[in-house]
């Protein structure tokens, strides 16, 4: 079974996400704390994906997520919020997270987000190939990018939007292309997680990300 961290402080939200994770068939690692959370991840190294509840009795959830993030580029985030403003959105994903959820979710909107990102993180074909353009050396066999020898450290969002890229060179890509092709066309959310996700990779790969060069 696939493990995934559920990291949510109150029981009954968090009991409601394990049972339906269970149903899709996940294998749910408990959390109730930021601490506890760290824990879980040391206990089972396996855990590919966190569902991270904001408002925490001890750090909050961005302050997990960005610490999973520089542990761990590779694992995926889902953000759990009950709070409806952009800019908690979008600090959500600039902190490293692939996705969010606003409460109050219903279980198939969960699962579908779940569901999609391990597709994304397990389901591209991986090659013993690289793809080189300009400074970048993309290694599609290990997933990791590199700028004039240097890696890189990008999630698997990010990874899979700058493959995208140099799979299309010179060709200008809608959102609504980039959205079905990254996220899948089953995705529930919003167009501006697909402008998030420029935004951090440019922060990444630029020299100066203000004055964007690629």
């Amino acid at each position: 079974m696939k493990k995934i961290l559920v990291l949510e402080d109150e029981a009954s939200i968090r009991s409601f996400v394990v049972i339906n994770l269970k149903r899709a068939g996940y294998e749910p690692i408990e959390a109730e704390t930021g601490a506890q959370a760290f824990e879980r991840i040391k206990e089972n190294p396996d855990i590919r994906v966190a569902l991270l509840d904001i408002m925490l009795p001890d750090i909050d959830g961005f302050e997990v997520c960005r610490r999973i993030r520089a542990a761990d580029p590779q694992m995926g985030i889902i953000m759990l919020t009950a709070r409806t403003q952009e800019m908690d959105k979008v600090t959500g994903l600039m902190t490293g997270a692939d996705d969010y959820v606003t409460k109050p979710f219903s279980p198939a909107e969960l699962t579908a987000r779940v569901d999609a990102l391990y597709r994304r993180m397990g389901g591209e074909h991986f090659d013993s190939g690289e793809m080189v353009q300009g400074p970048f050396k993309l290694n599609t066999r290990n997933r990791t990018l590199e700028k004039n020898g240097v890696r890189i450290k990008l999630t698997q969002v990010e990874y899979s939007i700058m493959k995208m890229f140099m799979d299309n060179p010179g060709k200008a890509l809608s959102r609504e292309d980039i959205l079905n092709t990254v996220w899948g066309r089953d995705y529930f959310g919003e167009l501006k997680i697909v402008d998030v996700n420029i935004r951090r990779l440019r922060i990444k790969i630029e020299d100066d990300s203000t004055n964007p060069t690629y």
